[in-house]
């Protein structure tokens, strides 16, 4: 076989194996074509993803946006399947999941709170350390309001962890909190806004600690706005867009509870009645921060960890670094 018929199959070769590769991958489609899968459930303080819709800061970053609305705990399912570019989360509820290969990146911190413990006014528990013993009801054993609880307990020194648990969680539905609360079911509930506001009101019960409020955790932020791998790798300016948008429409709401309540009733992204759910978002602080979210997450995974929440073998530092993306042209804050 002479040189240059041997040269001609080599160069076949190498064309047809990249023409199998090519097939195997999904085609990326043009970035000024794509259309921005954003995810929500409906949640009071999910206000950001709301008021940029309303507003108009997505149309103003000129993203085009599909809004799609999911059933509570399905966005995580959503964003593995690609049914979803985009979302809006609790911090703490993210950690674990992203130490599992959840495969979304965390953009900006968006707001404080909204994570409550509540007791009964006349059950004579008036600090953490009075838990100790007592049966605590949560919606579930990996939301929000159970990785506060313990957080909380924790810092008052009460156990959490299962070399040492000094008190005992129970599951009920959110509905079911406050009636077994009131029945003697549970001696205190962990929930979160909207819903443990309501209850609070509704059933005359005391804040024992609020995430929104007491020290230290007012300072770190609850919320933040992320995006799927496949966004962040094969269009990050679009990451951009959204997280700018969603920067913008924290910073209007900060400035505008009231209105932002209203819309939220009005144009029905929520239940509830306008002015209760207003006081609600006053207790927030909705100044978006990257550096703000970035600096929660390490303080919350380390105390995961410790009360055994997040498995002894996790490398904290490794999953704080891997689990942020800092986008190009998206500033630490937008007032």
């Amino acid at each position: 076989m002479n040189l240059k018929k041997k040269m001609s199959i080599v160069a076949m070769t190498v064309i047809a194996a990249l023409l199998l590769t090519a097939c195997g991958q999904k085609p990326v489609a043009k970035t000024e074509d794509y259309v921005v899968k954003i995810g929500y459930t409906g949640s009071l303080c999910e206000a950001p993803v709301h008021i940029a819709v309303e507003k108009g800061f997505f149309a103003e970053e000129g993203l085009k946006v599909d809004i799609l609305k999911l059933a509570p705990g399905t966005v995580f399912e959503a964003i593995t399947a690609g049914k979803v570019d985009a979302s809006f989360g609790l911090l703490a509820s993210l950690i674990q999941p992203l130490s599992n290969g959840l495969p979304i990146k965390v953009t900006t911190g968006l707001h404080t709170g909204c994570d409550k413990v509540l007791v009964p006014k006349d059950s004579g528990i008036s600090k953490l350390t009075d838990l100790k013993g007592k049966r605590i009801g949560v919606p579930s054993m990996t939301s929000s309001p159970i990785i506060f609880a313990k957080r909380a307990l924790a810092d008052a020194g009460v156990g959490v962890s299962e070399k040492n648990m000094e008190v005992e969680f129970a599951v009920f539905s959110a509905s079911d909190l406050p009636i077994a609360l009131q029945n003697g079911s549970i001696d205190a509930i962990a929930m979160n806004d909207p819903t443990a506001a309501v209850a609070q009101r509704e059933y005359n019960l005391t804040n024992l600690i609020d995430s929104a409020v007491d020290e230290p955790y007012k300072h770190q932020y609850c919320c933040s706005a992320y995006v799927s791998d496949a966004l962040a790798q094969e269009h990050p300016e679009l990451a951009a867009k959204y997280t700018r948008a969603m920067q913008k429409a924290s910073a209007w709401i900060q400035k505008n509870q009231d209105e932002t309540a209203k819309i939220q009733v009005e144009k029905k992204w929520v239940a509830g009645e306008a002015e209760f759910n207003a006081e609600i978002l006053k207790t927030y602080n909705y100044i978006p921060s990257v550096k703000g979210a970035y600096e929660a997450f390490g303080i919350t995974a380390k105390q995961l960890q410790t009360v055994g929440m997040l498995d002894s073998g996790v490398d904290t530092e490794a999953l704080h670094k891997n689990s942020f993306i800092f986008l190009e042209n998206v500033q630490d804050s937008v007032q």
